[in-house]
């Protein structure tokens, strides 16, 4: 069968449960619309549709997460080139076409008319190694989980202050694991004064609670200081029951879930490499394998310190020059990374530290020299990771050829 074009390109706006598929000409005439439910057979089917209409077909797509995972495999194992057009440029560049309405059809037209006429301008995607895609999985799951807590933290301490608040002000209940357990059972002022701190120094030393006796002294003082009965405590102290017991079994599942990851990022060849450098443990190590991958997409050191944020952009006008500002389209995790890394080595005595100070008498605030030392770390990450060099306090000799 012959085909009416030597080139297409194909726009998909990619959602969780059907994704929406546009076919355009050299011209930027459409060819197709159509919906696609998220199923191998019908995704199989737009791929044997597009390639009737041409020799070649060119995939964008809007999302490169897991609600296009088995899209990107399936046009992956059937050779096919696709690239990722982020949504802000969809959202930015949609102002620019005819019509202020927003569908799924006029987005994926959007992808895959930019695709066309930018084609150098948009990053090429392919599946991840099993190792990354696990990564990705496990790291986001902990994000979930950590987000769970701190809401769980939230309601109990405003709970709490309900009941009695000198006992809500008494301990920092996301940092010790003692307090939570002791509300497991006792969550009013005056269950608290009947136990005494004898007794309840007992009962927490039977469950293995660190300090057994300070969390007691601690909690039954605060009961001390309030004889008042507040509207609603009985039920409360039982909602603060139920909230105890989950925070504990989260952070159970959140223990597990980063052995998990320090046993999946070591597996990685670069994982002893990358945990050399001071800062970087194994939870942000698999986080930032999770992120970059192999590197493969990033030309050098300045590209991947631009990915995280840390490059200064110009704004150069007119008789304007040099005038640099913070980036506002960057990986906001992958800087977090670096900013927590530089945070933890900066603390230490050492050549980063030595880096942070020298900044700090240069004038530099708290923050602006913790994301100097940041970008500083990029380049060094990077270079070790190139030569793959452990990480060491004197620069390594460099020999003339």
């Amino acid at each position: 069968m012959s085909t009416s074009h030597a080139r297409i390109w194909v726009g998909v706006d990619a959602g969780e449960g059907h994704h929406w598929a546009v076919g355009i000409d050299p011209d930027g005439e459409t060819l197709f619309s159509t919906k696609v439910i998220n199923d191998e057979a019908q995704i199989l089917t737009l791929i044997e549709t597009a390639h009737e209409r041409a020799d070649e077909v060119r995939w964008a797509v809007d999302i490169s997460g897991r609600a296009s995972a088995l899209l990107l495999a399936l046009l992956v194992a059937a050779g096919q080139q696709v690239v990722y057009v982020p949504g802000r440029t969809v959202n930015r560049m949609s102002g620019a076409y005819r019509g202020e309405g927003k569908t799924d059809a006029r987005d994926a037209r959007v992808i895959a008319d930019q695709a066309r006429m930018r084609p150098r301008d948009f990053a090429p995607l392919d599946t991840p190694p099993e190792l990354v895609s696990t990564l990705r999985v496990l790291t986001n799951y902990r994000a979930d989980l950590i987000a769970d807590r701190v809401r769980l933290i939230n309601r109990l301490r405003d709970l709490l202050v309900g009941i009695c608040p000198a006992l809500e002000r008494a301990f920092d209940y996301s940092a010790a694991k003692g307090p939570v357990v002791m509300l497991t059972e006792y969550q009013t002022p005056a269950a608290l004064r009947r136990i005494g701190v004898k007794r309840l120094t007992t009962w927490l030393e039977r469950r293995k609670v660190r300090g057994a006796f300070e969390v007691a002294s601690k909690a039954v003082e605060a009961a001390q200081a309030q004889m008042t009965v507040l509207p609603g405590e009985k039920r409360a102290a039982k909602l603060v029951c139920d909230l105890a017991h989950q925070l504990l079994a989260l952070d159970k599942l959140i223990k597990d879930n980063d052995r998990e990851i320090r046993e999946t990022f070591r597996a990685d060849d670069r994982a002893e490499i990358i945990e050399s450098m001071p800062g970087m443990g194994p939870i942000l190590g698999a986080e930032f394998v999770a992120i970059v991958g192999d590197l493969s997409g990033y030309r050098d050191a300045g590209r991947l310190a631009s990915h995280a944020g840390l490059a200064p952009v110009a704004r150069d006008s007119g008789h304007r020059s040099g005038n640099y500002h913070r980036p506002k389209r960057y990986h906001r995790r992958l800087r977090h990374i670096f900013y927590m890394a530089a945070q933890t080595a900066m603390m230490r005595p050492g050549p980063s530290r030595d880096y942070y100070l020298k900044k700090r008498a240069e004038g530099l605030l708290h923050t602006q020299a913790l994301l100097s030392l940041a970008r500083r770390r990029v380049d060094v990450l990077w270079a070790m990771l190139r030569d793959k060099r452990l990480f060491t306090s004197t620069p390594p000799v460099t020999q003339t050829a």
